[in-house]
């Protein structure tokens, strides 16, 4: 039986949500299912994922395959660097607890830099519902200068100012 991680999408039309399960190779996209993993919305920006990493890292180290999009998602979260290490720790080429440092290390760095990233992003972001172009009216004080300028040229000319009328 091919076990795969891979995602079953829930959610109405046009706004996807989605479950981070594991099932069998031969069951429908939605349909029945061994263990949920978590979850990942695509509509938040950006976009929220949560997991379980430590299921995860079971089900890998079970030999479960993930799918292009679920392999992403287990590198964004720093699943596939932690059974690298771990993969490390069996071979013998460092001990346990220098894993853990690597990867709290890299976790740290990750988490600052996806702070960044979001930070970036709502500073981007327009306040309010500014989805339209609003038009300023023209300054009352401009118009009256405007008219008197008119009206001091015309005396300076010799021609009686008559009033306009507004059309």
């Amino acid at each position: 039986m091919a076990v795969k991680m891979r995602l079953q999408r829930h959610g109405s039309k046009k706004r996807p949500f989605y479950f981070i399960v594991v099932a069998d190779g031969r069951s429908p996209r939605d349909g029945k299912f061994i263990q949920k993993l978590g979850s990942y919305n695509p509509l938040t920006v950006p976009a929220s994922i949560q997991i379980d990493r430590q299921k995860a890292l079971d089900w890998l180290h079970k030999g479960a395959q993930p799918t292009d999009t679920v392999r992403r998602i287990l590198s964004f979260k720093g699943v596939l660097f932690l059974k690298h290490l771990l993969r490390g720790v069996s071979l013998g080429l460092f001990d346990e607890a220098t894993a853990m440092e690597k990867f709290t290390k890299w976790s740290g760095e990750h988490e600052q830099e996806f702070a960044k990233r979001q930070d970036s992003h709502k500073k981007a972001r327009p306040k309010g519902n500014q989805s339209y172009v609003r038009k300023e009216a023209p300054k009352k004080t401009e118009e009256v200068t405007q008219v008197s300028e008119t009206v001091s040229q015309d005396t300076e000319a010799g021609v009686e100012a008559e009033p306009k009328t507004q059309e």
